[in-house]
């Protein structure tokens, strides 16, 4: 699996950046529109890659922070949203935008992004609640994420950290006393 990609931007073509690294291949790297419009022509730059890999498509996205990575990862989960319509919303709002949409239950501002309806915007609304929607940056959900990938469930997580604060090793040590570890 690929983390991540450094280059050198050797093209930029609608919503798509080439990416050419020292080893001189050129990666095609779908991006969000404000990505997009950051990055020039021959600047490096290093992105945070999802990939998608399909029977006949390989596909790779990138993404200039962890938080613009989180969200896109966290929405291709939702049954319905497609890397397209998730990179539609990262396109339209920054991450913190669309969780305070989210949090307000505002159907309003997700129906703007281009191919989210009501029903689709409703749902998004619904399923992101199940994720625990909070600021992305925060250190609980920085501790949550290194206790999934230690392997516990995020209901047992969720559990052991409920009411908790402090830093995110601090969490993560709280998280594992509880959690019998």
């Amino acid at each position: 699996m690929i983390y991540a990609i450094e280059g050198e931007v050797f093209d930029k073509d609608e919503g798509k950046v080439f990416l050419k690294t020292n080893s001189g291949i050129i990666y095609e790297i779908n991006v969000s529109l404000l990505t997009f419009s950051k990055i020039q022509k021959n600047e490096k730059i290093l992105f945070l890659i999802t990939e998608i890999i399909k029977e006949n498509e390989y596909t790779l996205y990138g993404f200039l922070n962890k938080e613009e990575k989180k969200l896109f990862d966290t929405l291709l989960k939702i049954n319905g949203v497609g890397p397209k319509a998730a990179l539609g919303i990262i396109s339209t709002m920054t991450p913190n935008e669309f969780i305070e949409a989210v949090k307000n239950n505002d159907v309003q501002t997700l129906k703007k992004v281009p191919g989210i309806g009501p029903k689709s915007a409703k749902r998004i609304i619904v399923e992101m609640g199940e994720f625990e929607v909070e600021n992305l940056d925060n250190n609980l959900t920085q501790a949550i994420i290194a206790l999934e990938n230690l392997g516990f469930k995020r209901g047992d997580i969720l559990k052991a950290l409920q009411g908790e604060s402090g830093s995110v090793e601090e969490l993560i040590k709280k998280a594992l006393k509880r959690l019998g570890m």
